[in-house]
């Protein structure tokens, strides 16, 4: 049964509030309503467009530079950074990143994504994967948007750090990672005590 305008409003403002990543076009299919009538609703409710929303959380959120690797290198857009502790990139999956035959996103995408956003968030000149455990719990495909998230659990050891990555499409885990990382710079203890 189709809801109400009223309904719909406020469902899309929860959703969006839980997903502030998720596109016009995945939210119609939530909806069974058509895009034009998406926009209309977001632009009534004041909420701006995809773009704009990654554009102000990254504005609010990212106030730190990457050091381990240049930013083009970083497979993804970093959204969201703060060295040591934490970090969330996109990266939208497109005809390049897929096989022709099944459309199926291939697994090296999701590593690169998540191997780069662990390196990103050390706070060194120099880090390196020096070891990786990885898990793909589904499969990706073309349009679908991952969202991965990196937090930085703990150093084992002299040099080394434990980043742990979970990406997500539309809040479904499709890929967990611990990458322990080599870093120049000696830390030591935990890192970030608040990560799960």
């Amino acid at each position: 049964m189709k809801k109400t305008k009223k309904e719909r409003q406020k469902l899309l403002i929860d959703t969006i509030k839980d997903q502030p990543f998720i596109t016009d076009e995945k939210l119609a299919q939530n909806f069974d309503v058509s895009i034009q009538t998406i926009r209309l609703d977001r632009m009534e409710l004041g909420i701006p467009e995809l773009r704009e929303r990654i554009k102000s959380v990254a504005t609010s959120n990212w106030n730190e530079t990457v050091k381990a690797l240049p930013i083009d290198e970083v497979i993804g857009e970093i959204i969201d950074l703060e060295l040591d502790y934490r970090a969330i990139s996109i990266l939208d999956i497109t005809a390049e990143h897929v096989f022709s035959r099944n459309k199926i996103a291939r697994g090296h995408h999701l590593f690169a994504q998540a191997n780069s956003l662990a390196v990103a968030v050390i706070n060194d000149e120099l880090a390196l994967t020096a070891n990786a455990m990885i898990k793909f719990t589904r499969q990706v495909v073309e349009g679908e948007r991952v969202i991965a998230k990196a937090n930085v659990k703990k150093n084992e050891a002299k040099n080394r750090t434990v980043v742990e990555v979970i990406s997500n499409v539309d809040n479904e885990i499709v890929f967990k990672g611990e990458f322990e990382m080599y870093r120049s710079n000696e830390k030591e203890g935990i890192v970030n005590e608040n990560s799960n």
